[in-house]
This record gives C-alpha cells, sequence and structure tokens, in this order.
C-alpha cells in the first residue's frame, strides 16, 4: 500500500461518518501527516469528538480518551510511579497518554496545571517521570476539543499549549440537507459503529516522511516567513505568531500538497492554511478585542496584504 493510497483511505473512512464537513477532514489528516496536534474549538454536539473517534478506529493503533474535568489530575495524564506490595518497588504504570491517537475531551474543563501535564508529550514526544525518560508512541497525535471559552466552567488555554497545537478548527453547524443526512444516517445505529481501520501506524509514520520530502520553493518559503513576521509587526496584536508557527505551516503546507498527490507546495496552500495554522497563536490587544476584531479577520487580513516574493 502506498502512502498516498493509505492517505486516500483514511479520508474516505472519515467520510463516512462526518457529513459535510469535506474541509475539516482533510485538514485533520494534514495535521496528521505534518506529525501536528489539532484543537477542535466549537459548541457541544456538532461532532468534535465523533470526528477524533472515528480517526482512532480508521488506524491499527492504540487510542485512549481523556475526559478533562476540573479534578483531573496531571498523573492521570502522564501515569505515575506505583508501589507494588509482592516486590516492595515502585514501578512505572503508563497513562492514557501513551496511544497513537489521544483525544483530550473538553481539554478546557481541567485546570491549567493539569492542562499543562500535556505540554512535554505534545512537543517533545515524551514523558519525564521521576527523572526518567518515556517514549510516547510513533505516530502519537493529540486531538483535543474545547468549548468555547465563554462556556460556564471552562479555563482559557495558555499560550504556550495553544502553540503546541499545529491547527485550531471548528466544525460549524451543518447545511440543511446535511443534517437530514446525519439523522437518517443514525436510524439504526450510529455510522462509526460500522467503521473499520485502514491503515496502520506504520503507514502513517511513512506518509509522514514521504510529506516531509515534498518541495518547497525559497521564494515560497520566504513568503511562509513574511506572512509570520508580519503578524509581529500588526499593531493590533499585542502578541504575534512565534517562530514555531513558520516551522508549523512551513509542514503543513507539505502536507497539504502531499494529501492532494502533489510533490511541491504553492503559495495558494500556505494562504489555505494560514489562518487555521496562525490565528490561535496569536493574542489581541486589549483594544482591538473591545472593538469586536477576531484574530481569524486579522490573519484574513495580513494574508491579503503581504506579497508573494518572485
Amino acid at each position: 500500500m502506498s502512502e498516498n493510497h493509505a492517505i486516500r483511505q483514511l479520508s474516505e473512512n472519515l467520510r463516512k461518518v462526518i457529513r459535510g464537513k469535506d474541509n475539516v477532514v482533510e485538514l485533520i489528516v494534514v495535521a496528521l501527516c505534518s506529525n501536528g496536534h489539532v484543537l477542535i474549538e466549537d459548541v457541544p454536539g456538532v461532532g468534535k469528538t465523533t470526528l477524533a473517534k472515528a480517526l482512532a478506529l480508521s488506524l491499527h493503533g492504540q487510542f485512549n480518551r481523556i475526559q478533562f474535568t476540573p479534578d483531573l489530575l496531571p498523573t492521570d495524564i502522564s501515569g505515575g510511579m506505583i508501589y507494588s506490595a509482592k516486590t516492595g518497588d515502585f514501578y512505572f504504570r503508563p497513562g492514557p497518554i501513551f496511544s497513537n491517537i489521544v483525544l483530550a475531551d473538553e481539554i478546557n474543563r481541567a485546570s491549567p496545571r493539569t492542562q499543562s501535564a500535556l505540554l512535554e508529550a505534545m512537543s517533545e514526544r515524551q514523558v519525564s517521570i521521576e527523572g526518567k525518560r518515556h517514549v510516547l508512541a510513533d505516530p502519537f497525535m493529540v486531538i483535543a476539543t474545547q468549548n468555547p471559552v465563554e462556556y460556564h466552567g471552562t479555563y482559557p488555554l495558555p499560550e504556550a499549549q495553544l502553540d503546541r497545537f499545529a491547527m485550531q478548527l471548528e466544525m460549524g453547524y451543518p447545511r440543511e440537507e446535511e443534517e437530514l443526512q446525519i439523522i437518517l444516517q443514525q436510524k439504526t445505529k450510529h455510522p462509526i459503529e460500522e467503521l473499520e481501520a485502514v491503515a496502520t501506524a506504520e503507514a502513517i509514520v511513512e506518509a509522514q516522511k514521504a510529506a516531509r520530502e515534498v518541495a518547497v520553493e525559497d521564494s515560497v518559503l520566504r513568503y511562509i516567513a513574511l506572512l509570520v513576521r508580519a503578524t509581529r509587526d500588526e499593531a493590533r496584536l499585542k502578541l504575534g505568531a512565534s517562530p514555531r508557527a513558520s516551522e508549523i505551516l512551513y509542514r503543513t503546507t507539505q502536507a497539504l500538497a502531499f494529501v492532494r498527490e502533489r510533490d511541491y507546495v504553492t503559495p495558494d496552500d500556505v494562504k489555505e492554511l494560514a489562518e487555521p495554522v496562525l490565528a490561535h497563536r496569536v493574542v489581541l490587544d486589549t483594544k482591538a478585542r473591545y472593538a469586536g476584531t477576531t484574530k481569524k479577520e486579522l490573519i484574513r487580513e495580513i494574508v491579503s496584504t503581504v506579497r508573494v516574493p518572485v
């Protein structure tokens, strides 16, 4: 099975469950191919958790779901040292983070201290317990869902953690015809119950390697850098995108070209991914926030003003 074939199969599998959201499905697959993590923010009931579960079920790999609650502890995520009465020694019991796909459901319902337990895992693909390094599975992807921070009982994610997510996506409400199809599709049972794995973990690792081989011309690379630097010069932003944003925008554009079966990146790929990759990494200043300006609007404005270098 070629890398592209495995990715096509994976995308088709997800579309069996998620109706009318082809763009979101594609971006999830792009994030996977770029070895990145995804944050899905939207109101309850639009399919955030279903999408994450569908991706996990489509892979021959390990899957764990962590339901974030106010009383969740860091060790509930990473695991910890357990005392054995039989041997009199302590041993490490891995937590649910040791999986290929980890669903962090309603991540912003846990305290910032617990949320921070994901930082090392997401950034370095490892967990350090009692000074010992424990390497995570390969591939490894965190799909986190969150309700809008205005909802009762939620905490805004720290900027350092938001920066670890390759993309932030929204599902949105379905159109009328799509909603009718969803209702009819679940008349007897949910389609996710019939979902079968179509790609191996090894095939995904090979796809990630292949995506990194996609060519990026110097002019496109410079365009990526200019876009990210433009967020730092924007007066309405208190905090612009970090150098990590440049790297991730570079990797995700390679993955997007790979998913679309091209061996080169175009400036249009960069424009298309600028919003989901950059918007959650910037911070509005107080005046812009109270004026009703959104981060997505600003990113779109920056994209429209920065010219592609020749």
